[in-house]
């Protein structure tokens, strides 16, 4: 039949200053087409099979890689790497495919049409591939995981997952924060769990007239005997400023260093200390202010504080030389 419509088309002439249509090129042109796509169909069956059975390779071999890395405590960077692995696999199964079934497309023209692509790609999608490739080095090199409790670029809370995109973590009061993982790598990270301990210290104030002595051994002692101050490490109390109407003192200690330990362990050393104080009969002084009233010039002003400083001294010493006699 199309050996008939193209002697008939033959027979027709054409005329000269007049449109009409000429359909052997369009015949042709099918029939050409149609001839290179029976030729080509073993090429795109075994195109398509090599294509199906790279899905397959890609994805065991995805699964292998999980799998190893998880015995060897790295799950989370094993789920990357695996997904990593098996669309680098399909990438290359759809390449070998395209050069079976289309043999004038050399691999070399693929991979430079690739080149070009990827370019492209990497300009458009840049942000993407930064916190990509961040997230490979934070799991390759591991700075925290899973499961700590670190400080990054304001946010506070408990590592939950650690993903291709973003690091997310869990703040204590229960909110979840996705931070990019470009984000996580170039900014300082405190990892708060990096150790077992942690230290935590507070200032506590004694009266000048007070024996800070005898002061900082009940300190000491109190803070040892709570429940959760660990004793591998030691607690310190050491004399820290002389300020206006007390002399101060640090108290440090050692917990767990994840963060219920130490919120809890702070409230019992702040209740613990404060009642030991008040058992021992030691004053934990409050700010000391001086307001002058009816003062009519400067130099009465003077005179008035001048005067309440000295009584003030007066007591103070008279308070030590009576603790001295007592000792």
């Amino acid at each position: 039949m199309l050996t008939k419509l193209l002697i008939l088309q033959e027979t027709v002439k054409d005329k000269k200053g007049e449109l009409d249509v000429n359909p052997q090129s369009i015949i042709e042109k099918l029939d050409t087409w149609l001839d290179g796509f029976i030729k080509a169909i073993p090429n795109i069956l075994i195109g398509l099979v090599i294509f199906v059975a790279m899905l397959y390779v890609g994805r065991w071999l995805g699964k292998l890689v999980k799998r190893l890395l998880a015995n060897r405590g790295r799950k989370n960077f094993g789920d990357l790497l695996g997904a990593f692995t098996r669309y680098l696999v399909i990438i290359f199964g759809i390449a070998i495919a395209l050069t079976i079934m289309a043999p004038n497309l050399s691999p070399a023209d693929l991979i430079a049409s690739l080149g070009v692509s990827s370019v492209a790609i990497g300009f458009a999608f840049q942000d993407i591939l930064q916190n990509w490739l961040a997230g490979i080095l934070i799991l390759l090199r591991q700075p925290f995981e899973l499961g700590d409790q670190i400080v990054v670029n304001g946010y506070e809370g408990t590592v939950e997952k650690i993903k291709t995109r973003a690091t997310i973590i869990i703040t204590y009061d229960g909110k979840r924060v996705v931070i990019p993982n470009n984000t996580v790598y170039n900014n300082s990270v405190v990892v708060n769990t990096a150790h077992k301990f942690i230290r935590s210290q507070y200032d506590i104030g004694v009266g000048y007239d007070e024996n800070y002595m005898e002061a900082m051994k009940i300190l000491k002692e109190t803070i040892e005997n709570i429940e959760g101050v660990t004793s591998e490490k030691p607690v310190e109390t050491l004399v820290w400023d002389q300020a206006d109407s007390w002399l101060t003192i640090r108290v440090r200690w050692w917990t767990k260093s994840d963060r219920a330990s130490v919120v809890q362990i702070w409230s019992k050393v702040l209740l613990a200390t404060q009642e030991a104080m008040d058992e021992a009969g030691i004053d934990l002084p409050f700010p000391t202010q001086v307001e002058i009233q009816n003062a009519h010039d400067l130099a009465e002003a003077r005179e008035d504080l001048a005067q309440h400083i000295t009584t003030t001294s007066k007591k103070a010493q008279e308070q030590q030389q009576k603790n001295n006699e007592e000792e």
